[in-house]
């Protein structure tokens, strides 16, 4: 299979973006759309309709309070994806959103990872990136959120992880994960960089629910991105802990490493609705890291300068 170079551009639900023209923060982890409803009460669920307007309210909001220029919307093949209502909802707004293919883990894995091999997943995954979903023409431009859970991924999820690798390799796109709870990122990135893909094109997800700064160290010295996304989710993890373990990163000097989102992943979240929102990480988190001692160009790194890296694969000038 070819393997082809990181895009250099950013593929959006809306067409391409150049890196050097995101002039505001990024939120690399995020759903916009989304259903993960298995219990059947509709509280993993983000509605194309019902929750559209407080969605794009709380965008609007971000982007002219803030600035917020791109958002990652990690959404995948059996999470309830919505491409045409993430275009709608980043023309409605102005924000660009970039879209996702792969899979999340084995709960919600889709019938045809029992039927199929890695050669036949990653086709199917390489032709999405290359044609579109189904019949929108919108083209994804992250794998993710690749999920596995526990320690070791199961063998439907190695199955996945492998494909997607592939995928990656074969496309230039980055890959995000998912570790449940934090876990197993170690054995994600080894499985990954095992099928050739490079650490840098890399990130692995929920490590701010792993209270281990050496697990967080490994991972960023291999040259992977470590995400903080969950900024915000008391109930898993008190930011309190989150921005103690991501300045044990920046200190160990991995600063260039990290990401932060905060994985808006039920309506119950929403600003609307009482929750956090997407706008915790500028309201509620980062001011308590500029009053740890973050400055400006180290708040741009990590919002700006890091996921961009990640996405396009090449370094953008501070502005």
């Amino acid at each position: 299979m070819n393997h082809h170079p990181p895009p250099r551009t950013l593929r959006t639900v809306t067409g391409s973006l150049a890196p050097e023209a995101v002039h505001g923060p990024v939120l690399p982890h995020e759903h916009l759309v989304l259903d993960l409803d298995r219990a059947g009460d509709g509280a993993a669920v983000l509605d194309p309709e019902r929750h559209a307007a407080a969605v794009t309210g709380e965008l609007r909001e971000l982007r002219r309070r803030f600035g917020l220029a791109l958002v990652v919307e990690l959404t995948c093949r059996g999470m309830g994806r919505d491409v045409t209502a993430l275009a709608r909802f980043s023309r409605e707004t102005g924000v660009p959103v970039v879209a996702a293919t792969g899979w999340y883990y084995e709960p919600f894995h889709t019938p045809e990872i029992d039927t199929a091999d890695v050669e036949q997943l990653t086709a199917l995954l390489v032709r999405e990136i290359e044609d579109g979903v189904g019949a929108t023409g919108i083209r994804p431009g992250v794998l993710g959120e690749i999920g596995s859970h526990g320690d070791v991924p199961t063998a439907s999820e190695t199955k996945v992880l492998r494909a997607a690798g592939r995928a990656a390799l074969a496309t230039g796109l980055p890959l995000a994960t998912h570790a449940q709870l934090g876990r197993g990122g170690v054995a994600q990135l080894e499985l990954l960089t095992g099928e050739g893909l490079a650490a840098e094109r890399i990130c692995v997800g929920h490590q701010d629910l792993l209270d281990d700064p050496g697990v967080h160290r490994e991972l960023a010295a291999r040259g992977a991105y470590v995400a903080f996304d969950t900024v915000g989710k008391e109930s898993y993890q008190s930011d309190r802990t989150r921005l103690r373990l991501l300045t044990a990163l920046i200190e160990a000097g991995h600063a260039d490493r990290a990401l932060l989102s905060c994985d808006i992943s039920r309506h119950g979240y929403l600003r609307a609705e009482g929750g956090q929102g997407y706008g915790h990480l500028f309201e509620g988190f980062l001011p308590g890291l500029r009053a740890a001692g973050a400055d400006d160009d180290l708040v741009d790194l990590l919002t700006r300068r890091n996921p961009l890296r990640f996405l396009a694969g090449a370094n953008v000038e501070e502005n």
